[in-house]
């Protein structure tokens, strides 16, 4: 499935199928070949300040860029799935409490995907017939309904906090159902975007698979 990406402005790259599949770690809810986009600034910083929570407790989400940016349809298709109503929670950057979270992943995976994605939308595309689902999204803030029809590049909702996250960020995957328990994931590429990898280089790429700790964003094609 070839994507645009959703979203205007430099984000950075974590769990990338360019460096490992599956790159979450599982292939549990179609998630074998996920992305995750994090919001930075010229700097490269995923928020803009640091205080003592940062170390030793939560902070609110607000704090990080990500957080309310808006989130746009990567492709054509049909709203097939939209799950509203979960909590944006407090962010976590204190390895303190990332000990806790982490512990209580088992939980949240017996609870089934809505503890894991949060609120999400999920969009049929066309020509492939896969399913993408755009994940951790901000209660409130979906524009659409099932059986919509959306064009690439509309704004489909806002980044949040909710489901299985340590700090604001979009998670888009693609699979082969609905069905996420059962689902298979299959694989993503994007189109026309710049790519500033960590050693600085910076390239225009067409066609591909950004990597783990770059820092992408949109670029519009050249029209001869």
């Amino acid at each position: 499935m070839e994507l645009s990406l959703p979203f205007t402005g430099p984000w950075k790259v974590q769990n990338s199928p360019a460096n490992r599949v599956p790159s979450h770690g599982t292939d549990l809810f179609g998630i074998r070949y996920a992305i995750d986009f994090i919001a930075v600034d010229a700097r490269g910083r995923t928020a803009g300040s640091r205080s003592w929570r940062s170390t030793l407790a939560t902070e609110p989400p607000q704090l990080f860029f990500a957080y309310g940016q808006e989130v746009l349809a990567p492709c054509p298709g049909t709203v097939r799935v939209v799950h509203d109503g979960e909590d944006d929670h407090a962010a976590r950057r204190s390895q303190v409490n990332l000990i806790g979270y982490m512990l209580g992943q088992p939980a949240r995976i017996r609870e089934g995907p809505a503890a894991i994605a949060g609120n999400h939308v999920i969009i049929e595309e066309p020509l492939s017939g896969s399913f993408l689902a755009l994940v951790h999204l901000q209660r409130g803030s979906i524009r659409f309904s099932p059986g919509a029809q959306v064009s690439t590049g509309d704004v489909l909702a806002q980044c949040g906090y909710s489901g299985n996250s340590t700090q604001p960020h979009l998670h888009l995957q693609a699979m082969d159902s609905l069905d996420l328990p059962r689902a298979h994931g299959t694989p993503i590429a994007f189109r026309n975007f710049c790519e500033q990898l960590r050693s600085g280089e910076t390239a225009l790429i067409q066609r591909g698979v950004p990597t783990n700790s770059s820092v992408v964003q949109p670029v519009r094609p050249v029209r001869p």
